[in-house]
Protein backbone atom coordinates (compact mmCIF):
# COMPACT_ATOMS: atom_id res chain seq x y z
CA UNK A 1 0.00 0.00 0.00
CA UNK A 2 1.51 3.50 -1.16
CA UNK A 3 2.59 5.70 1.77
CA UNK A 4 0.28 8.85 2.13
CA UNK A 5 1.20 12.20 3.47
CA UNK A 6 -0.60 14.46 5.87
CA UNK A 7 0.31 17.08 7.78
CA UNK A 8 0.79 16.52 11.76
CA UNK A 9 -2.51 16.92 13.09
CA UNK A 10 -3.70 17.34 16.98
CA UNK A 11 -6.88 17.07 18.69
CA UNK A 12 -7.89 19.70 21.23
CA UNK A 13 -6.09 19.98 24.30
CA UNK A 14 -8.83 19.16 26.64
CA UNK A 15 -9.94 16.19 24.13
CA UNK A 16 -6.23 14.85 24.50
CA UNK A 17 -6.29 14.97 28.33
CA UNK A 18 -9.97 13.38 28.33
CA UNK A 19 -8.52 10.26 25.93
CA UNK A 20 -5.84 10.29 27.92
CA UNK A 21 -7.20 10.04 31.18
CA UNK A 22 -10.07 7.54 29.35
CA UNK A 23 -7.03 5.29 28.67
CA UNK A 24 -5.28 4.98 32.18
CA UNK A 25 -8.97 4.46 33.57
CA UNK A 26 -9.39 1.45 30.99
CA UNK A 27 -5.84 0.31 31.80
CA UNK A 28 -6.68 0.25 35.68
CA UNK A 29 -9.73 -1.56 35.10
CA UNK A 30 -7.66 -4.59 33.05
CA UNK A 31 -5.08 -4.76 35.77
CA UNK A 32 -7.99 -5.30 38.19
CA UNK A 33 -9.85 -7.92 36.06
CA UNK A 34 -6.23 -9.53 35.41
CA UNK A 35 -6.09 -9.65 39.06
CA UNK A 36 -9.30 -11.20 39.95
CA UNK A 37 -10.78 -12.69 37.23
CA UNK A 38 -9.80 -16.87 36.38
CA UNK A 39 -10.77 -20.06 36.46
CA UNK A 40 -10.78 -18.88 40.35
CA UNK A 41 -12.61 -15.73 40.98
CA UNK A 42 -10.91 -13.32 43.56
CA UNK A 43 -13.02 -10.78 45.45
CA UNK A 44 -11.21 -7.16 45.27
CA UNK A 45 -10.23 -6.61 48.92
CA UNK A 46 -8.77 -10.20 49.06
CA UNK A 47 -6.69 -8.92 45.48
CA UNK A 48 -5.44 -5.85 47.23
CA UNK A 49 -5.10 -7.30 50.76
CA UNK A 50 -2.47 -10.19 48.84
CA UNK A 51 -0.73 -7.48 46.87
CA UNK A 52 -0.33 -5.02 50.07
CA UNK A 53 0.10 -7.46 52.67
CA UNK A 54 0.66 -11.33 51.91
CA UNK A 55 -0.71 -13.91 52.99
CA UNK A 56 -1.04 -17.90 52.68
CA UNK A 57 -4.80 -17.96 51.85
CA UNK A 58 -5.36 -19.93 48.93
CA UNK A 59 -6.62 -16.70 47.09
CA UNK A 60 -3.35 -14.73 48.21
CA UNK A 61 -1.04 -17.36 46.96
CA UNK A 62 -3.30 -17.48 43.52
CA UNK A 63 -2.66 -13.54 43.30
CA UNK A 64 0.88 -12.65 44.06
CA UNK A 65 2.52 -16.01 42.46
CA UNK A 66 0.90 -16.30 39.01
CA UNK A 67 -1.34 -13.62 38.05
CA UNK A 68 0.46 -10.33 39.23
CA UNK A 69 3.79 -12.06 37.26
CA UNK A 70 1.45 -12.36 34.12
CA UNK A 71 -0.15 -9.40 34.32
CA UNK A 72 3.21 -7.40 34.45
CA UNK A 73 4.43 -9.00 31.88
CA UNK A 74 1.10 -8.88 30.17
CA UNK A 75 1.68 -4.87 30.80
CA UNK A 76 5.51 -4.71 29.44
CA UNK A 77 4.30 -6.41 25.98
CA UNK A 78 1.31 -4.54 25.54
CA UNK A 79 3.37 -1.44 26.03
CA UNK A 80 5.91 -2.71 24.00
CA UNK A 81 3.89 -4.01 20.70
CA UNK A 82 2.02 -0.84 21.20
CA UNK A 83 4.82 1.46 20.69
CA UNK A 84 6.92 -0.69 18.13
CA UNK A 85 3.38 -0.41 16.05
CA UNK A 86 2.92 2.83 16.45
CA UNK A 87 7.12 3.78 15.88
CA UNK A 88 7.08 1.17 12.47
CA UNK A 89 3.83 2.55 10.60
CA UNK A 90 5.80 6.15 10.96
CA UNK A 91 9.26 4.97 9.56
CA UNK A 92 7.53 3.31 6.86
CA UNK A 93 4.70 5.32 6.25
CA UNK A 94 2.71 2.39 5.61
CA UNK A 95 -0.88 1.91 7.23
CA UNK A 96 -0.40 -1.56 7.88
CA UNK A 97 2.70 -2.10 8.83
CA UNK A 98 3.38 -3.89 12.44
CA UNK A 99 6.09 -4.93 14.47
CA UNK A 100 7.17 -7.99 12.34
CA UNK A 101 7.77 -5.98 9.16
CA UNK A 102 11.28 -5.90 9.95
CA UNK A 103 11.32 -9.87 10.40
CA UNK A 104 11.44 -9.62 13.87
CA UNK A 105 8.99 -11.95 15.30
CA UNK A 106 10.23 -14.58 13.16
CA UNK A 107 14.20 -13.80 14.20
CA UNK A 108 12.61 -14.22 17.69
CA UNK A 109 11.02 -17.66 16.79
CA UNK A 110 14.71 -18.79 15.11
CA UNK A 111 15.98 -18.16 18.35
CA UNK A 112 13.60 -19.87 20.42
CA UNK A 113 13.79 -23.04 18.31
CA UNK A 114 17.76 -22.97 18.07
CA UNK A 115 17.80 -22.71 21.83
CA UNK A 116 15.34 -25.77 22.19
CA UNK A 117 17.12 -27.77 18.99
CA UNK A 118 20.55 -27.14 19.99
CA UNK A 119 21.05 -26.06 23.30
CA UNK A 120 18.20 -28.05 24.69
CA UNK A 121 16.95 -24.58 26.81
CA UNK A 122 13.72 -25.46 28.52
CA UNK A 123 11.92 -22.96 30.47
CA UNK A 124 10.66 -19.66 29.22
CA UNK A 125 13.02 -17.08 31.35
CA UNK A 126 15.62 -19.21 28.91
CA UNK A 127 13.64 -18.55 26.18
CA UNK A 128 13.91 -14.70 26.07
CA UNK A 129 17.67 -14.24 25.93
CA UNK A 130 17.85 -16.26 22.63
CA UNK A 131 14.68 -15.11 21.31
CA UNK A 132 15.10 -11.48 21.57
CA UNK A 133 18.89 -12.62 19.98
CA UNK A 134 17.30 -14.20 17.19
CA UNK A 135 15.33 -10.78 16.73
CA UNK A 136 17.82 -8.13 16.93
CA UNK A 137 19.81 -10.69 13.95
CA UNK A 138 16.62 -10.58 11.65
CA UNK A 139 16.97 -6.87 12.27
CA UNK A 140 20.42 -5.87 11.39
CA UNK A 141 19.95 -7.94 8.32
CA UNK A 142 16.65 -6.35 6.97
CA UNK A 143 18.19 -3.25 7.55
CA UNK A 144 21.52 -4.36 5.97
CA UNK A 145 19.96 -5.81 2.83
CA UNK A 146 17.40 -2.75 2.56
CA UNK A 147 20.28 -0.63 2.66
CA UNK A 148 21.92 -1.61 -0.04
CA UNK A 149 21.62 0.16 -3.48
CA UNK A 150 20.39 3.62 -3.89
CA UNK A 151 18.55 5.70 -2.01
CA UNK A 152 19.08 3.68 1.24
CA UNK A 153 16.87 1.81 3.72
CA UNK A 154 13.48 3.72 1.93
CA UNK A 155 10.08 2.57 3.11
CA UNK A 156 9.65 0.11 0.18
CA UNK A 157 12.56 -1.56 0.68
CA UNK A 158 12.60 -1.69 4.36
CA UNK A 159 9.44 -3.59 3.58
CA UNK A 160 10.50 -5.79 0.88
CA UNK A 161 13.35 -6.87 2.73
CA UNK A 162 11.39 -7.60 5.71
CA UNK A 163 9.01 -10.12 4.14
CA UNK A 164 11.83 -11.66 2.29
CA UNK A 165 13.57 -11.96 6.06
CA UNK A 166 10.43 -13.23 6.88
CA UNK A 167 9.63 -15.83 4.20
CA UNK A 168 13.63 -17.05 4.43
CA UNK A 169 13.40 -17.54 8.27
CA UNK A 170 9.45 -19.42 8.21
CA UNK A 171 10.93 -21.90 5.81
CA UNK A 172 14.27 -22.42 8.37
CA UNK A 173 12.33 -23.24 11.35
CA UNK A 174 9.66 -24.93 9.31
CA UNK A 175 12.42 -27.21 8.22
CA UNK A 176 13.32 -27.79 11.67
CA UNK A 177 10.06 -28.54 13.14
CA UNK A 178 9.08 -30.98 10.09
CA UNK A 179 11.98 -32.79 11.17
CA UNK A 180 12.65 -32.84 15.07
CA UNK A 181 9.41 -34.20 16.64
CA UNK A 182 10.71 -32.99 20.20
CA UNK A 183 11.43 -29.21 19.47
CA UNK A 184 7.76 -28.80 18.05
CA UNK A 185 5.82 -29.90 20.55
CA UNK A 186 7.85 -27.44 22.79
CA UNK A 187 8.01 -24.91 20.31
CA UNK A 188 4.30 -24.71 19.81
CA UNK A 189 3.23 -24.29 23.11
CA UNK A 190 5.08 -20.55 23.00
CA UNK A 191 4.30 -19.77 19.26
CA UNK A 192 0.51 -20.00 19.93
CA UNK A 193 1.25 -16.25 22.29
CA UNK A 194 0.09 -16.46 25.73
CA UNK A 195 0.91 -15.11 28.95
CA UNK A 196 -0.29 -18.13 30.60
CA UNK A 197 2.82 -19.56 33.15
CA UNK A 198 5.23 -16.41 32.54
CA UNK A 199 6.47 -16.00 36.15
CA UNK A 200 8.26 -13.19 37.67
CA UNK A 201 11.94 -14.05 36.54
CA UNK A 202 10.26 -13.76 32.53
CA UNK A 203 9.18 -10.07 33.90
CA UNK A 204 12.36 -8.58 35.18
CA UNK A 205 14.20 -9.95 32.22
CA UNK A 206 11.79 -8.41 29.81
CA UNK A 207 11.28 -4.74 32.30
CA UNK A 208 15.09 -3.61 30.77
CA UNK A 209 14.32 -3.66 27.37
CA UNK A 210 11.13 -2.17 27.34
CA UNK A 211 13.16 0.78 29.03
CA UNK A 212 15.23 1.11 26.52
CA UNK A 213 13.14 0.63 23.79
CA UNK A 214 10.61 3.31 25.20
CA UNK A 215 13.23 6.03 25.34
CA UNK A 216 14.64 5.24 21.85
CA UNK A 217 10.94 5.46 19.96
CA UNK A 218 10.07 8.46 22.22
CA UNK A 219 13.51 9.90 21.43
CA UNK A 220 12.81 9.94 17.45
CA UNK A 221 8.85 11.27 18.04
CA UNK A 222 9.59 14.40 16.11
CA UNK A 223 11.59 13.24 13.52
CA UNK A 224 8.03 10.58 12.74
CA UNK A 225 6.27 14.15 13.07
CA UNK A 226 8.69 15.37 9.53
CA UNK A 227 8.68 11.83 8.25
CA UNK A 228 4.69 11.78 7.73
CA UNK A 229 5.46 14.91 5.37
CA UNK A 230 6.99 12.58 3.14
CA UNK A 231 11.15 12.37 3.06
CA UNK A 232 11.99 16.11 0.73
CA UNK A 233 9.61 18.28 2.87
CA UNK A 234 11.50 16.29 5.97
CA UNK A 235 14.59 16.70 4.61
CA UNK A 236 13.66 20.56 3.67
CA UNK A 237 12.65 20.90 7.42
CA UNK A 238 16.30 19.79 8.50
CA UNK A 239 15.42 16.27 9.81
CA UNK A 240 17.79 13.75 9.90
CA UNK A 241 15.38 11.11 7.81
CA UNK A 242 18.30 8.48 7.79
CA UNK A 243 19.03 8.94 12.25
CA UNK A 244 15.34 8.65 12.47
CA UNK A 245 14.71 5.68 10.60
CA UNK A 246 17.36 3.98 12.19
CA UNK A 247 17.16 4.81 16.02
CA UNK A 248 13.22 4.28 15.46
CA UNK A 249 14.25 0.88 13.79
CA UNK A 250 16.15 0.36 16.87
CA UNK A 251 13.60 1.20 18.99
CA UNK A 252 10.78 -1.13 17.73
CA UNK A 253 13.27 -4.17 17.59
CA UNK A 254 14.16 -4.18 21.68
CA UNK A 255 10.70 -3.99 22.05
CA UNK A 256 9.33 -6.57 19.76
CA UNK A 257 12.06 -8.69 20.26
CA UNK A 258 11.20 -8.95 23.99
CA UNK A 259 7.85 -9.04 23.88
CA UNK A 260 8.18 -12.01 21.55
CA UNK A 261 10.42 -13.28 23.11
CA UNK A 262 8.76 -13.51 26.80
CA UNK A 263 5.16 -13.95 25.24
CA UNK A 264 5.41 -15.50 21.65
CA UNK A 265 3.98 -13.99 18.48
CA UNK A 266 1.15 -11.90 20.05
CA UNK A 267 -1.67 -10.81 16.76
CA UNK A 268 -2.93 -7.40 15.68
CA UNK A 269 -1.89 -5.42 19.14
CA UNK A 270 0.87 -3.51 17.22
CA UNK A 271 -1.26 -2.90 14.31
CA UNK A 272 -4.72 -1.81 15.54
CA UNK A 273 -3.28 -0.15 18.93
CA UNK A 274 -1.62 2.71 16.94
CA UNK A 275 -4.68 3.40 14.63
CA UNK A 276 -7.20 3.73 17.38
CA UNK A 277 -4.44 6.37 19.46
CA UNK A 278 -3.94 8.29 15.64
CA UNK A 279 -7.87 8.08 15.94
CA UNK A 280 -8.71 9.82 18.90
CA UNK A 281 -5.78 12.12 19.79
CA UNK A 282 -4.31 13.17 16.01
CA UNK A 283 -1.06 12.64 14.72
CA UNK A 284 1.41 13.93 16.61
CA UNK A 285 3.35 10.85 17.70
CA UNK A 286 4.19 12.52 21.01
CA UNK A 287 0.76 11.85 21.91
CA UNK A 288 0.21 8.68 19.55
CA UNK A 289 3.33 6.89 21.25
CA UNK A 290 1.77 7.80 25.15
CA UNK A 291 -1.71 6.51 24.07
CA UNK A 292 -0.47 3.31 22.07
CA UNK A 293 1.61 2.52 25.23
CA UNK A 294 -1.51 2.47 27.71
CA UNK A 295 -3.90 1.38 25.21
CA UNK A 296 -1.89 -1.73 23.72
CA UNK A 297 -1.46 -3.82 27.60
CA UNK A 298 -5.08 -3.22 28.35
CA UNK A 299 -6.31 -5.24 25.03
CA UNK A 300 -3.88 -7.73 25.83
CA UNK A 301 -5.05 -8.11 29.19
CA UNK A 302 -8.48 -7.32 28.87
CA UNK A 303 -8.29 -10.15 25.50
CA UNK A 304 -5.78 -12.76 28.23
CA UNK A 305 -8.70 -12.11 30.91
CA UNK A 306 -11.33 -12.70 28.43
CA UNK A 307 -9.42 -16.20 27.26
CA UNK A 308 -9.88 -17.33 30.66
CA UNK A 309 -13.55 -17.49 31.04
CA UNK A 310 -15.00 -17.82 27.32
CA UNK A 311 -14.25 -21.85 27.72
CA UNK A 312 -13.56 -22.50 31.49
CA UNK A 313 -11.82 -24.17 32.97
CA UNK A 314 -9.95 -24.44 29.95
CA UNK A 315 -7.76 -20.98 28.82
CA UNK A 316 -7.71 -19.68 24.77
CA UNK A 317 -4.79 -17.85 25.14
CA UNK A 318 -4.22 -14.10 24.10
CA UNK A 319 -2.74 -14.30 21.25
CA UNK A 320 -5.89 -15.89 19.63
CA UNK A 321 -8.26 -13.72 21.42
CA UNK A 322 -6.04 -10.38 20.02
CA UNK A 323 -6.53 -11.97 16.33
CA UNK A 324 -10.06 -11.91 16.73
CA UNK A 325 -10.38 -8.63 17.65
CA UNK A 326 -7.89 -7.06 15.00
CA UNK A 327 -9.53 -8.59 12.49
CA UNK A 328 -12.68 -6.31 12.19
CA UNK A 329 -9.84 -3.40 12.43
CA UNK A 330 -8.18 -4.65 9.29
CA UNK A 331 -11.38 -5.10 7.54
CA UNK A 332 -12.71 -1.43 8.32
CA UNK A 333 -8.88 0.12 7.30
CA UNK A 334 -9.27 -1.97 3.69
CA UNK A 335 -12.88 -0.62 3.47
CA UNK A 336 -11.71 3.00 4.57
CA UNK A 337 -10.63 5.01 1.32
CA UNK A 338 -8.31 7.00 2.87
CA UNK A 339 -6.03 5.31 5.54
CA UNK A 340 -2.93 7.44 6.95
CA UNK A 341 -0.19 5.75 8.74
CA UNK A 342 1.34 8.76 10.37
Amino acid sequence: MPAITEPVRSAPPHRRILWLTAAVAVLLAAVLLSLTVGSRTVPFGEAVSALLHGGDTANAVVVRELRLPRTVVGLAVGAALGLAGAVMQGITRNPIAEPGILGVSQGAAAGVVFAISVLGVGSLAGYVWFGFAGAAIAAVLVYLLAGTGRGGATPVKLALAGSAMTAFIASLISTVLTTDAATMDQFRFWHVGSLAGRTSDVAWQLLPFLLVGTVLVFAVARGLDALALGDDTAKGLGARTGTTRAVGALGATVLTGSAVAAAGPIAFVGLAVPHAARALVGTDHRWVLTLSALLGPALLLLADTLGRVVFPPSEVPAGVMTALVGVPVLVALVRRKKVVAA
